[in-house]
C-alpha cells in the first residue's frame, strides 16, 4: 500500500450498507467492503471498524420516545450491524472480534484497550459496537474516541457523499468539494464531517480524518494506496 499507516479505524454508515434498500442490509455491498478490507489485512494493516445504526433506527426523529431510550435502541442497532458484517468478513476469510462498552452476554466481548490490542496483534478485524455506551453521544463520537484510545493513525469515513463540501451537494449543485480542510475550519463553519462533539475530540487529540464515497469502485483500497479523491481533514 502507498501509505505508511499501520492501524486505521474505518467508519461505515448503516445507510450505506443498506445499499438501495434504505433499511436492513444489502449483502453484496457488505461483501464488496469485506473483500477490500481483506486486501488491507493481507498487507499487514490493522483495521478497526465502527458502523452507524441508521439502516435500522433513526431515533431522534420520534417525539414520543425518551432520548436516552432512543439512543439505547441506536446502540443495539450498531451491535446488530457489527455482528452481521463481522460474519460476512469471516466468510471472506478474515478473523474478527466484536467489542462493546457494556456486557451483551456471549454475543460480544467487553471493550478494553488491552483486549483490542491483543486482537489487532493477531491480525483480527476489530469491530467497536455499541457506540460509547452512553446516550447523547453519536457513533461519530464513538469512532473518534476509539481511534484515540487505540492509537489509530487515521480515521477513514466511508460515506454516501464523496467528501466534504462547503454546502450540501445534494441540494446545491454548485457546492464546492474540499481536497483538504483543517479541523478548525470544519468546526468554525460547522461542515458536519462528523458531529461537533466528535470534531472537537478529533482536534484536541490530533486525529486526522479522510472522507470518501463508499460506493465508488475500490474506494477503501484506493484510499490506502494514495489514490484518493475524497477530502482529508487535517489536524495541526
Amino acid at each position: 500500500m502507498g501509505n505508511n499507516m499501520k492501524r486505521i479505524l474505518l467508519k461505515l454508515s448503516g445507510e450505506a450498507l443498506a445499499g438501495d434498500k434504505k433499511m436492513g442490509f444489502d449483502e453484496e455491498t457488505v461483501r464488496r467492503v469485506a473483500l477490500q478490507v481483506k486486501q488491507l489485512v493481507d498487507d499487514g494493516i490493522q483495521v478497526g471498524i465502527v458502523i452507524g445504526g441508521g439502516n435500522f433506527w433513526r431515533g431522534r426523529s420520534s417525539e414520543n420516545i425518551d432520548r436516552t431510550k432512543a439512543d439505547q435502541i441506536g446502540m443495539l442497532a450498531t451491535i446488530m450491524n457489527c455482528i452481521y458484517v463481522s460474519e460476512i468478513f469471516r466468510s471472506a476469510g478474515m478473523m474478527t472480534a466484536v467489542l462493546t462498552p457494556f456486557e451483551c452476554g456471549s454475543f460480544t466481548k467487553l471493550f478494553s484497550k488491552d483486549r483490542a490490542n491483543k486482537y489487532f496483534s493477531r491480525n483480527m478485524v476489530v469491530f467497536f459496537a455499541g457506540g460509547t455506551g452512553h446516550p447523547y453521544f453519536s457513533t461519530d463520537t464513538g469512532v473518534v474516541l476509539r481511534a484515540v484510545e487505540v492509537d489509530a493513525d487515521v480515521i477513514l469515513l466511508a460515506k454516501a457523499v464523496d467528501g466534504v463540501y462547503d454546502d450540501d451537494p445534494r441540494s446545491n449543485p454548485n457546492a464546492r468539494k474540499y481536497d483538504e480542510v483543517s479541523i478548525d475550519e470544519v468546526i468554525a463553519k460547522n461542515l458536519q464531517v462528523v458531529d461537533m462533539t466528535a470534531s472537537i475530540l478529533a482536534r484536541d487529540n490530533k486525529m486526522p480524518m479522510w472522507v470518501f464515497g463508499l460506493n465508488e469502485e475500490n474506494s477503501i483500497v484506493n484510499t490506502m494506496k494514495g489514490e484518493f479523491n475524497g477530502t482529508k481533514v487535517i489536524v495541526e
